[in-house]
């Protein structure tokens, strides 16, 4: 089946674009085996060369990517701009850090010498969304290459354009064939390449379900495999917190990106003693959001992504106000072209609403009343996700005592939870497992072999 183009916020066609054949996918893997050995054999000089060349080449073209990104899945313009300079940032980074990273380490034995070594596992497929075309696979295929693995890229299908200009950009660096390659192909070929003997690992950011089957495949076949799946992250508001602060990052936080982020602060549990005060803070940030063109630089609400994606919001939505869910603000689609949704606040979310219990991907802030600390806990982990969290507090040390109790990947106190090179990424329970980003990010696909020397 072909793979569309289309702009969100027309619903205008951009491109029809032909999958791969079954001839054209068979070269491709055919070529990234032959390129592996060679590459996990350069010099790590050559290796972090090409991240350098990569990171100068997104700069120097961040007008027409960022222009790219948001043609084809709807992201305001600055953000797409911001996406594409922290893709080079990330370049830059293992470009910097590499070294250190894969450097041995000396181990205490009772050889006369013992180290542990890092190499390459060879053939990497990351299957990657679309809410950040750019820089999810950028943070995956950094560290890979730096590492000396080759990357095959699946993309999600409608952002064959942005697939096939990250190619292009390994293109223009002169990177070795085979090093990267985009495949045009969809999620049953995809399985199929998984189970590949040639691959030896698989990178998966992406649904729940789409986690499951591919984890279940690379499993099958005994190989490697991370995952970045969901998330439904807790902002703890507790009574001490600086209200309007806590309402400015979390409304930031919850509409970057039309909601669409699976770090986003998705459930605000807030301590009763102030929840009416920051409830109305945080609705006055909802309601001043501008939906609009997302070229426009005025425009602060981007359209979501697919149409399909807005239908299913909507109905978690309504499924959530038939629950007893307080709609403030918003709760439907936007009439005109494109998939906009109105900027969306619940109120008085409890257990049994979608709200509650399921991940809301898109413009749509709930909250989440609760009596004391105590019980902020008990709901920040009342979840089967664990991405990541943030608690608000002015007593930082309550506010870390607290972090340390959640159960997720990453927790920030008094602050917008974000991804960054330098630090460690993933979840636990049903979103994933395995982190990008950092030391951790580099040493996933890695053989760490030991070296005893008598």
């Amino acid at each position: 089946m072909p793979l569309r183009s289309i702009d969100p916020a027309t619903g205008h066609l951009h491109a029809t674009l032909e999958p791969a054949t079954a001839e054209g996918l068979e070269q491709a893997l055919a070529t990234a085996s032959r390129a592996a050995g060679p590459w996990g054999s350069q010099p790590l000089a050559t290796r972090v060369a090409l991240l350098r060349a990569l990171a100068e080449g997104l700069r120097a073209e961040r007008t027409r990517l960022a222009r790219l990104i948001t043609d084809e899945m709807g992201k305001l313009i600055a953000e797409a701009e911001a996406e594409i300079d922290k893709c080079a940032l990330v370049c830059d980074y293992y470009a910097e850090h590499a070294a250190t990273q894969l450097a041995d380490i000396p181990l205490a034995s009772d050889a006369n010498r013992s180290l542990l070594v890092h190499q390459p596992l060879g053939v990497v497929l990351a299957v990657m969304p679309w809410n950040f075309p750019f820089w999810q696979v950028f943070r995956c295929a950094a560290p890979a290459l730096a590492a000396g693995n080759v990357v095959l890229l699946k993309h999600a299908s409608n952002v064959p354009r942005c697939a096939l200009a990250i190619a292009d950009l390994f293109t223009a660096a002169d990177a070795p064939e085979g090093v990267f390659q985009t495949l045009l192909i969809d999620a049953e070929t995809a399985e199929q390449v998984v189970a590949d003997p040639r691959v030896r690992a698989v990178s998966l950011t992406g649904s729940e379900r789409a986690g499951r089957r591919v984890a279940g495949i690379a499993g099958a076949n005994l190989k490697k495999s991370l995952l970045e799946l969901g998330g439904a992250d807790a902002c703890v508001i507790l009574e001490d917190a600086d209200l309007e602060r806590a309402a400015e990052i979390g409304a930031r936080s919850r509409f970057i990106n039309a909601g669409q982020s699976c770090i986003a602060a998705k459930r605000f549990i807030v301590v009763e003693t102030v929840a009416d005060d920051f409830v109305a803070r945080l609705q006055s940030r909802v309601e001043a959001l501008v939906p609009g063109d997302p070229r426009d630089p005025d425009t602060t609400l981007a359209p979501l992504a697919r149409e399909d994606l807005r239908e299913t919001l909507h109905q978690q939505v309504e499924q959530s106000r038939a629950a007893g869910a307080e709609l403030r603000c918003g709760g439907r689609p936007l009439p005109g072209p494109g998939w906009f949704y109105a900027p969306t606040l619940l109120d008085r979310v409890g257990p049994g609403m979608p709200a509650y219990d399921d991940e809301l991907f898109g413009p749509v802030a709930t909250v989440i009343r609760v009596a004391d600390e105590t019980e902020a806990l008990r709901v920040a982990n009342d979840t089967r996700f664990g991405l990541g969290g943030s608690v608000w507090s002015a007593d930082a040390a309550r506010g870390e005592r607290l972090a340390r109790a959640m159960a997720c990947g990453a927790v920030f106190v008094n602050g917008l939870v974000k991804s960054d090179p330098r630090l460690p990424f993933g979840g636990i329970k049903d979103s994933g497992y395995g982190r990008e980003l950092g030391a951790p990010g580099i040493a996933e696909f890695l053989n760490l072999k030991t070296l005893w020397i008598g």
